[in-house]
């Protein structure tokens, strides 16, 4: 398996340590990693893809604090220099997307438009 050291995406220390604690848990499958994407739809037009996957042929993998992540090639042009957080706040819990390349953004968060 081929890794890609510079990733398009980052992850704050308050994201990585969610992920490497939901990566943890005893019944985590193996031979998931996490997925970072992008998808048609949403009230902006295209909302992100955060979750645990398989690896598939056309995906890149790179490596993210000791966290194997995987992302299709076309979505790079989507989401570079994006941050995925996570918030855990009595107001807001969750992981969160601050994406320089949107020109647009839904209230919730996870549309948006280029």
């Amino acid at each position: 398996m081929d890794t890609i050291i510079s990733s398009p995406v980052k992850l704050t220390q308050s994201a990585v340590k969610e992920v490497k604690r939901l990566m943890s848990e005893p019944s985590f499958p193996e031979g998931q990693f996490l997925r970072v994407g992008v998808k048609g739809g949403g009230c902006s037009g295209m909302s992100y893809v955060l979750g645990f996957d398989a690896k598939e042929n056309d995906d890149e993998l790179y490596d993210i604090e000791d966290i194997p992540v995987l992302m299709k090639k076309s979505h790079g042009i989507y989401l570079f220099g994006m941050e995925v957080d996570f918030q855990s706040g009595l107001n807001a819990r969750g992981f969160v997307f601050n994406n320089p390349n949107a020109s647009s953004t839904c209230g919730c968060g996870s549309s948006f438009a280029v």
